[in-house]
This record gives C-alpha cells, structure tokens and sequence, in this order.
C-alpha cells in the first residue's frame, strides 16, 4: 500500500508552509497600512485603529486563513483538479474564497455591530452600523489583496508540481546554479509493448493513456520520496538521492506502490482503452553532475555514466522475461526487508559496456 504517512506529512508541510508565509504576509500589511496612514497625504488615523491591534489580527487571520485554506488547497483542489488547466483551479479557488470571506466577514461583522449597539441582529441601528463597516473601503481592499495572494498560493502550488517536489525551492535558492556532484539512485520506468498498443489506439487515445498512467503513479513516487526527473515519450525516470531512497527500500516500494496502483485502476483502463497498462523497470546508482542549463526553458540535467548504465539495465527486462531489474550494487546498499526477495540473474554484459554488471529481479514475497 501507498505510503499513508508519507502523503499525510508532505501534505501537512506544505500546509504549514503556506500558514507561516500567510502569516507573514499578515505582518508586511500591518507595517504598510501603519505607514500608509501616517503618510504626509494621509488624514491619519481613526481612533478604532491600533498598530499593534492591527498586528494581532492581520497575523492571526493570516495564520488561520493559511491553515484552513491551505488545508483546503492541498487535501481538495489539488487532488481533484489536479488534472485540470492551472487557469480553471485558479478561478474556481479564487471565486470560492471570495464567496466564503464575503459570508464569514458579514456574518461577524453583523454580530459584532449587535453588540455594539447593545441591540439584536436585525435592529435599525445594528443594520447601520453593519452597512457602515461592510461597505468601508478596508473590507474591499483586504478582500481584493487576500483574493490575490489566494490565487498566487494556488499558482504556486501548480508550479511546484511542475517543477517536481522541491526542485521550485532549489531553483529559487541556486542550488544547482553551480553543478555538484551527487550519489543518485535511478529508475528508468517504460510502458510495455508500447509500440503494439500505440498502433492499436488512435494518437489521441494513446496520449490519454500516457496521461493516465503517469498521472496514476505519481503518488507512488511522491509518497516514497522520489523524484520525477523526465518524461521521454513512454518512458519515466524518477531519482533519489541515495541516502533518501535507501531508507525502508523505499526506491524498490515505489516500485511497487506503483503496481498496485495500477492494479486498482484495473476497471478503468479496460473500460477505456480496453488493455491495462504494464511496465518495466531498471534501477542502479551511482555519481552525476546535477546542474542548471539553458537560459529559456531552464532545467536541471544530470550527467553521469549512471544514467546509460541504468537504461541498459531496465532494457533487459525482456530478454530475462521479467518485470524489474536492479544492479546488485544497489541491492547490497539496501537493508534487508523480508517483504522483497531477490532472485539473481548473473553478470551480464550490457551494451556498451565493458564490464559485466551483477543483476537481479526482486518479488514480494509472499
């Protein structure tokens, strides 16, 4: 089964991030509206406001806004929208929170004027009171910068899953501005017989089912920690840095975190596309150079011999008849776990290669 814990502990990160980024942002507007209204053009201050009055519920809302609608961001829209383009979620997130900061402000707002009037909640002069603070230009305008920063938090979202997890804060800090050299374990994951079933489905269909499959396993991946690095047409590769993927075999769990899922959405892809999709898999590690290139479309590559060992390795799968191969050199690195057994296939000498390379397959046991 999927890593449970793992989702619950991504999730809640980037939930935590979102509330203390929120929170801050609280701040930034208290010291703004503090030296707006102190300004030369200014008329000053009423005597209802206070900074530090201010300062309490700007950072409070701001850390209470973040966690609810970071919670609902991150457990809701981006799982069930996820497939959706960035502009609709964006809209619909921002429409939403619009609708919901309107009725939750007026309904405090009207109960507050209540008990300042010392009357219920539909007399003359609470009404007025409520009409007053309702329609005062504040209420329009912390609706207009917190619709913005709700919709920027979605759009960054967005953009770190396309980036991949992480990888957006790696870039922003310069990370790999500067190549470096890391100890990486691979996975090159390809679509089996995808040539048969490309001739069997329309283009169109194939491509849907491409989206699918890569949209299906991503969790897999995700939830044990690894990290997409490309899609080449039916092909996936996903990496670890190698103190990461050892922990729990969680490079060989993906690996079949990603069966299973596929295995339950059985129905589907026989519904759809009348075939379910099957896979094969190589995985080896060793040193890359990770760094930045391009200047357009800027993107980290990794180089290293690792990569061409690792795809050579994952093409063997057919010629041993079997569903994933591993270097024993990977192998050895990883603790025993009795769910896995591994069965050797020999040395074998890969294309391009002078060296033979230890391989062996691996089954859950039973």
């Amino acid at each position: 089964m999927i890593n449970r814990s793992a989702e619950y502990r991504i999730k809640t990160n980037k939930i935590l991030v979102i509330a203390l980024i929120w929170m801050i942002i609280g701040a930034i507007i208290t010291f703004y509206d503090n030296f707006a209204f102190h300004s030369l053009i200014s008329a000053g201050t009423s005597s209802l406001y206070g900074f530090f009055k201010s300062f309490f519920i700007n950072t409070t809302g701001g850390l209470m806004g973040g966690l609810i609608v970071g919670s609902f961001l991150v457990f809701y829209v981006n799982e069930k929208f996820r497939d959706k383009p960035y502009w609709i979620t964006i809209l619909l997130v921002s429409l939403s929170f619009i609708v919901i900061f309107t009725f939750i402000s007026s309904v405090v707002v009207l109960i507050l004027s209540a008990i300042q009037a010392g009357n219920s909640l539909l007399d003359p002069i609470t009404l007025k009171i409520f009409k007053q603070t309702i329609f005062d230009t504040i209420f329009f305008k912390d609706l207009l910068v917190w619709s913005i920063i709700v919709a920027l938090t979605q759009f960054f979202l967005q953009v770190n899953d396309k980036f991949g997890q992480g990888l957006l804060w790696s870039f922003i800090r310069g990370r790999y501005h500067t190549p470096r050299e890391e100890n990486r374990i691979f996975m090159f994951v390809d679509l089996a017989s995808s040539t048969t079933i490309a001739e069997k489905l329309s283009i169109r269909k194939y491509h849907d089912l491409l989206h699918n499959f890569y949209a299906d396993i991503t969790n897999a991946i995700i939830y044990n920690k690894g990290e997409i690095y490309q899609y080449v047409g039916d092909e996936i590769i996903i990496s670890w840095k190698i103190e990461t993927g050892i922990i729990e075999n969680q490079c060989l769990k993906c690996y079949f975190d990603m069966r299973k899922t596929i295995a339950g959405f059985k129905e589907k892809y026989e519904s759809r596309y009348e075939l379910v999709p099957d896979f094969k898999a190589g995985l080896h590690y060793g040193k890359v150079i990770a760094g930045e290139i391009g200047i357009i479309k800027r993107d980290v590559t990794f180089s290293g011999d690792v990569m061409n060992t690792t795809s050579r390795i994952q093409s063997m799968c057919n010629e041993y008849n079997v569903k994933i191969l591993s270097s024993n050199e990977l192998l050895q690195l990883l603790p025993y776990d009795s769910h896995y057994r591994r069965i050797p296939i020999g040395d074998i000498k890969l294309k391009g290669k002078e060296k033979k390379v230890g391989l062996s397959t691996v089954e859950m046991s039973v």
